[in-house]
This record gives structure tokens, sequence and C-alpha cells, in this order.
């Protein structure tokens, strides 16, 4: 386990990238680490996560009570990340963040649920849309709650992403691959029309996983509900639904001028991320 001193650097280093990412904006997000003893660090309210120092971050109790006085007050949707740390124990870090592909599918009402790379269902696993709960009050985390053991990254409607992890590094990663899997999930639909992977691929792959200790075999039909169960995409615990057209395909309208804007931003997003490699 880091050291209360180490996880403050970590957590301020993870705060810069999801902003200079522009996972975040103003001050927005929320990121917190669980230490050994149970206690808590977690982000403050109201303070840029680009912009954040070590003696800003707070230590508060599972129930987000702070444990010194003369820090700052805690994020105002810890509730959150309590209810993660409740129901998940292998869980000791939580990632909160509004990337802007993936919030994208989340107000449309559309969970990253199809098994369209083997990758993110080797790392990451689908997924789930959950059902809108007002941010800062208990509504958002009873609408997580059912989906929290049995997947690592979720897509909050109308409003964000939350991916957690044994440490930091883990859940920002699950964060990353979410927004990369909004990203390349757009663009096939723009261009075509997305081949999914089969479903004996997909059983493979998860038996990879499973081998690779990724995820239990209680879980590993739950972390794959969108994947397993064809279009449905209601996982086995909760109650999230999304419509479709008569063909069972998902219907997406655009305006000329949406979707030109769409495949310019795509664009460019690439094109940065190969001159980045």
């Amino acid at each position: 386990m880091q050291t209360e001193r180490e996880l403050r650097q970590q957590i301020v280093e993870i705060g810069r990238r999801i902003y200079e990412l522009g996972f975040v904006a103003a001050s927005d997000g929320n990121v917190s680490a669980r230490l050994a003893d149970g206690t808590i660090l977690t982000t403050p309210t109201m303070v840029c996560k680009g912009r954040m120092r070590e003696d800003m971050l707070v230590l508060v109790d599972i129930n987000g009570k702070k444990l010194r006085s003369d820090e700052r007050n805690p994020s105002s949707e810890f509730s959150m990340h309590r209810t993660i740390y409740t129901l998940r124990p292998d869980v000791h870090a939580v990632v909160h963040a509004h990337p802007p592909f993936g919030t994208g599918f989340a107000v449309a009402n559309v969970p990253l649920d199809k098994p369209l790379l083997s990758e993110v269902i080797l790392t990451l696993g689908c997924v789930p849309l959950t059902g809108y709960g007002t941010p800062s009050t208990e509504e958002l985390p009873q609408s997580l709650a059912p989906f929290i053991p049995h997947h690592d990254a979720l897509l909050l409607a109308n409003h964000g992403a939350v991916a957690y992890g044994p440490e930091l590094e883990t859940a920002f990663a699950r964060m990353e691959t979410l927004e990369h899997f909004a990203k390349i999930t757009l663009v096939a639909r723009l261009v075509g029309r997305p081949h999914e992977l089969p479903q004996e691929a997909v059983e493979k792959l998860l038996d990879v996983r499973e081998r690779a200790g990724y995820m239990s075999s209680q879980s590993r039909g739950c972390q794959a509900c969108g994947f397993s169960q064809g279009h449905s995409s209601t996982c086995a615990v909760g109650s999230a639904t999304r419509s479709y057209g008569s063909n069972g395909d998902d219907t997406v309208t655009l305006t000329r001028r949406e979707l030109t804007t769409l495949i310019t931003e795509a664009a460019r997003l690439v094109a940065r991320e190969v001159g980045n490699q």
C-alpha cells in the first residue's frame, strides 16, 4: 500500500492528466484513493483538477467526515465514492470525470456495451449506462449501486463516467479506455456499420480475461452482459434500458453540419494521436 504522501502526489498527477486530456473542465470531476487503514484521500470541492496542490486534498472516513479540521471540504459527490468502496472491497481508487465522447453516449442514453474491440473486452468489459441520479444527492449512488459489483466502469446518464480499480493508475487507465472506446465507436458509426465480434470470439476473450485475473468466474456473465446478450443493454442486475429502431439497430440522427463537425473532430483527434506515437 502507498503512503498518504505518495497518494497525494499521485492524485494531483491524475487530476492534471484528466484536465489536460479534456476529461474535465473548470472544477468538474473528482478523484479518491483508499489508504491501508480504511481512510480515504479525496479531491476537494470547487477546485480545478488541473491546478490542485497536494495540500488541497482532504482525508476523510468512509462516511465522508473530515479527519482534519483545517482541511478543505471533500467533493460534494463523495457519496458515490463511498458506495463504490463499500460494494467493492477490492477497489482502492475512483476516478469520476466528464470525458466528452463517453459523456456524449451517456447523454444520448447509449451504453458502450457492443463487442467491437478485443482489447476493451479483455481489459474493461462492457460499460453499461446507469439510470439518472441528481449529482451531489443520494440519488446518484443509488442509481449506480446495482452495477458497481459487476463492472469496472460506468456511464452515468446525462452526467459523465466513473471508473475504479485496485489503484489509481488502473482507475485512470479504465477511464482513458472508456473514452478511447467511445471515440472509436462513434467513428465506426459515422463511416459505416460497426462489425461486432461473434459470440464465440467474445467467449474466448472472456476466457483469456478470466485466466489473467481481470475478473472472477462469478462476475464473468455480468461484466460482459451487453456482449453476451446481443442487443440487450439491460444489465443482469440493473434496469437501464434503451430504445432501438424497428430493425434492432441504434438510430442516430444528425444534421449535415453536425455530421461534418463530428467527422472533422474525429479526424483531428486521430491525427493528434498518430502524431504522438
